[in-house]
């Protein structure tokens, strides 16, 4: 019989305490789930190459993702609805992250101020989600920019988005603390704006430059998936790509972000830096991530179960997991350092390949 993992139990434990609607919403995808279940596979497919006779007597895992530094390269990506976790949502999150040394997205459907959010210490990166209304978008990117935001994420994969169940979205939820998602909106700007900010279906390669314009911040694109597309970002002035599969919630026959991770790297890894997300279930597949020429990993339900059942201790548990299980993976593969992991510590089985 198979064992249960520390991540599965911790989701049983935050699904115990979590409204059914909410819960039902954390573990929705696209499909039938398969693009989900096939990611952590695909992770899990990699094998690391470990070295004999090297020093590796110590450890380090601090690095730095577009000029900031971190304990690890394992990071909290944006996730909507946090306040269906914990009243106190993002806030608690970036407690968590700050205590576990590390950087965290902040969705623009979140329910808490920027400026609550910023105030834990952590440094944060906005998600931005384009509205049909750009003056709604400018509002809100100034503001973050204005809340010391070191960067933001343009998801480019929310036009084909199929993860919406309309018994689960948050929009019918019951109202209340966990329903929250405009906080960075005044009511009299929500009653300008109305429906005009929901997502725009109409994003161009242009889009980039005017995020970087309206914000002076640098912009990286989540939801990248093919080589064609990273390339069209970087030429259009993205500092960063980030890929992924929107947590298995984009298309539900997608690649996984672990198979579209190496054409991507090869195409444009030397110019910029690269992260992914998606079904990596811990320090061993960071591992894996890295050795392949990621920056860095998001971390997204793990996170958000850590903050349900645990708040802001549960975040910097699950965070902690990770580092220690990549300190761990490093030893035993004898290396000294994050920064000297590469393509040969690492070869891919099944589903994955490099």
């Amino acid at each position: 019989m198979r064992s249960v993992t520390w991540i599965e139990d911790l989701a049983r434990r935050a699904d115990a305490v979590l409204p059914d609607y909410v819960s039902a919403y954390y573990h929705s995808n696209a499909g039938d789930g398969s693009c989900d279940r096939e990611g952590i596979a695909d992770w899990n497919a990699f094998r690391m190459r470990p070295s004999v006779l090297r020093d590796a007597s110590a450890q380090s895992t601090a690095t730095e993702v577009l000029g900031t530094p971190v304990a690890a390269p394992v990071l909290v990506a944006p996730m909507a609805q946090q306040v269906g976790a914990r009243p106190e949502g993002e806030v608690l999150t970036a407690r968590g992250a700050a205590k576990a040394g590390t950087l965290l997205g902040v969705s623009t459907n979140t329910g808490a101020r920027f400026a609550d959010i910023a105030a834990e210490g952590a440094p944060w990166w906005y998600q931005v989600y384009v509205a049909r209304n750009r003056d709604a978008t400018r509002i809100l990117v100034e503001r973050a920019a204005a809340a010391e935001a070191k960067a933001l994420i343009l998801t480019v994969d929310t036009t084909p988005l199929g993860r919406e169940v309309p018994a689960i979205d948050p929009r019918n939820w019951p109202a209340g603390p966990r329903k929250n998602r405009t906080a960075n909106l005044t009511e009299a700007e929500l009653d300008r704006f109305g429906s005009d900010t929901d997502m725009a279906l109409d994003l161009t390669p242009d889009t980039i430059g005017w995020l970087a314009d309206v914000s002076g911040l640098p912009v990286l694109c989540k939801g990248v998936l093919t080589a064609r597309d990273a390339r069209r970002c970087v030429d259009a002035g993205a500092e960063g790509i980030i890929v992924s599969t929107h947590g298995g919630r984009r298309l539900g026959t997608s690649v996984t972000s672990a198979f579209a991770l190496p054409e991507i790297l090869a195409e444009v890894g030397s110019e910029v830096e690269v992260h992914v997300d998606s079904g990596i279930r811990g320090g061993a597949q960071a591992a894996a991530a890295i050795a392949l020429g990621a920056k860095a990993v998001h971390v997204g339900r793990p996170v958000m179960w850590g903050l349900a059942a645990d708040g802001a201790d549960g975040v910097a548990t699950v965070l902690g997991n990770y580092q220690a299980e990549l300190v761990t993976t490093l030893r035993q593969l004898g290396i000294g350092s994050i920064r000297d992991l590469g393509p040969a510590d690492v070869v891919a089985r099944g589903a994955a390949r490099v």
